[in-house]
């Protein structure tokens, strides 16, 4: 991981890979992807996931079927 990267919404993550948001985490609940933080939620209110999109793109080149 570079100095410089940051930690993204799923949003820009989904939109760097050129995937839906609602595609990535659905990706996340189910196990295939794991966010790099998940926020602390509210009341009635879920966290939200925060991705490293390196991170991310190695998790999904790992998951491709050979």
């Amino acid at each position: 991981m570079g100095s410089a990267e940051r930690l993204v919404s799923t949003g820009e993550a989904a939109r760097a890979l050129g995937v839906s948001a609602s595609s990535l985490a659905r990706w996340a609940k189910e196990g295939r992807v794991t966010p790099a933080l998940v926020t602390p939620g509210g009341d009635k209110r879920p966290g939200q996931y925060r991705w490293l999109v390196s991170d991310l793109r190695e998790q999904l080149l790992r998951a491709r079927p050979e």
